[in-house]
C-alpha cells in the first residue's frame, strides 16, 4: 500500500544523572567524592533509504524515542550515552513541525541525514564539583530533558517529467508504452490510484524519470474525485506534461479544468515548463491528425495504443530535461 504521508510523536532521550558517590577503600582515609557524569540522550535522526518508497511503517508505529543516557556510577565513571533512534524513510521526504507547520528537512538526496531531536544532556557528578574549601560536596546534576515534537512527514516524489490530465486521458498507457512501468490499465476512470514512477530512455545512455498521478476532475479542489492531494508528487519536477484527450466532448475546456486546478493548489505549478499534448490521436480520422488541436495550442500529438508521435515527443522531452539539468548543474 502506497502511503505518502504520516505523522508520528518523536522524542529524544534524557541525559543520565550525575553520581553522588565517595571513594571508600582500605588504607584511603581521605577518598574524598568520586561521583562520574550520567551520559547524554540519545538523538532522533531522520535517514533517506532508498530501499524504501513509502511511508507505511510509520502509520502503525507513530511512536519514536530515544534511549535515555545512563546515570553516572562510583570511582568516576561515566554513564553510557543513550542509543539514537534512526528513523528510515524514502527519498523525497519533507518533515514539518505539525503544531506549527514550519520545515524542519528535506531529504532530497540518497544518504541524506538530519538531527533534528537532541538528546538531553548528561548531568555532572560530585567530582565536579569539588573545590579546596568544599571537599566533599552532596551534590550533582540531574540529567538535562529530551526534546519531543509531533512531526509530519510527507513524500514529494523526485522526477523530471509529471503527467496531467483527467482521468482516462491515457496517461498510465503512455507511461506504460516508453517505460518498464505496469500501472493499471481500464476502460474506467480512476484506475490510477497512486503514483508511479517510470524511467524513460531518450538516447542510448540517458533516461528520464516520468510520474504518473491520477487524473483530475473539475472541482477536484473541493475533493471530487480522488480530489488533488496527490499534486504534491509533482511540485519537485523539472515540467509537465499535459495530456488532452482530443475524443472527449471539448478538448479546450478540459485544458482549461486541468490548469484551473493546477492554479487552486499551487499557482508555483502552472510556471513551470510544459508541454501540452493531444492524445488518442487514432480516435480521429486520418486526414484530422496532422491539424492542431486544442485551438493550435498543442505542442504534439500521439497515440499511446499505436505508438504514432510517442518517440518524438520523447525525444523532446529529452531534450527539455537535458537543458533543465545543464541550467541546474550551472547555478
Amino acid at each position: 500500500m502506497f502511503v505518502d504521508s504520516a505523522r508520528i510523536y518523536a522524542q529524544s532521550g534524557a541525559g543520565g544523572n550525575g553520581c553522588i558517590s565517595y571513594r571508600r577503600e582500605k588504607y584511603v582515609p581521605r577518598g574524598g567524592p568520586d561521583g562520574g557524569d550520567g551520559g547524554d540522550g540519545g538523538d532522533v535522526i531522520f535517514v533517506v533509504d532508498p530501499m524504501l518508497t513509502t511511508l507505511t511503517d510509520y502509520r502503525y508505529h507513530q511512536h519514536i524515542s530515544a534511549e535515555r543516557g545512563q546515570h553516572g556510577m562510583g570511582k568516576k565513571r561515566t554513564g553510557r550515552r543513550g542509543e539514537d533512534a534512526e528513523v528510515l524513510v524514502p527519498i523525497g521526504t519533507l518533515i514539518r513541525d505539525a503544531e506549527t507547520g514550519q520545515v524542519l528537512a528535506d531529504l532530497t538526496e540518497e544518504g541524506d541525514r538530519a538531527v533534528l531531536l537532541r538528546g538531553g544532556r548528561g548531568g555532572r557528578g560530585n567530582a565536579r564539583f569539588a573545590t579546596p574549601t568544599n571537599r566533599a560536596p552532596y551534590c550533582a546534576d540531574p540529567g538535562g530533558d529530551g526534546e519531543e515534537r509531533l512531526l509530519e512527514l510527507e513524500i514529494k516524489l523526485i522526477a523530471d517529467v509529471g503527467l496531467v490530465g483527467h482521468p482516462n486521458a491515457g496517461k498510465s498507457t503512455l507511461l506504460s508504452r516508453v517505460s518498464a512501468a505496469h500501472p493499471k490499465i481500464a476502460d474506467y476512470p480512476f484506475t490510477t490510484l497512486q503514483p508511479i514512477l517510470g524511467i524513460v530512455p531518450f538516447s542510448d545512455l540517458r533516461s528520464l524519470v516520468m510520474a504518473d498521478i491520477p487524473g483530475l476532475i473539475e472541482g477536484a479542489h473541493e475533493g471530487r474525485g480522488l480530489g488533488f492531494q496527490f499534486l504534491r508528487h509533482i511540485e519537485r519536477t523539472r515540467m509537465l506534461l499535459f495530456l488532452v484527450d482530443v475524443s472527449s466532448a471539448s478538448p479546450e475546456h478540459d485544458l482549461q479544468v486541468l490548469r484551473n486546478e493546477l492554479n487552486r493548489f499551487s499557482p508555483a505549478l502552472l510556471r513551470k515548463p510544459s508541454l501540452i499534448v493531444a492524445s488518442k490521436i487514432d480516435l480521429l480520422p486520418p486526414d484530422e491528425r496532422a491539424v492542431p488541436h486544442l485551438g493550435g495550442r498543442a505542442d504534439a500529438a500521439i497515440s499511446a495504443v499505436t505508438g504514432e508521435g510517442v518517440q518524438a515527443l520523447i525525444h523532446r522531452l529529452g531534450d527539455l530535461v537535458n537543458k533543465g539539468r545543464e541550467a541546474e548543474e550551472a547555478q
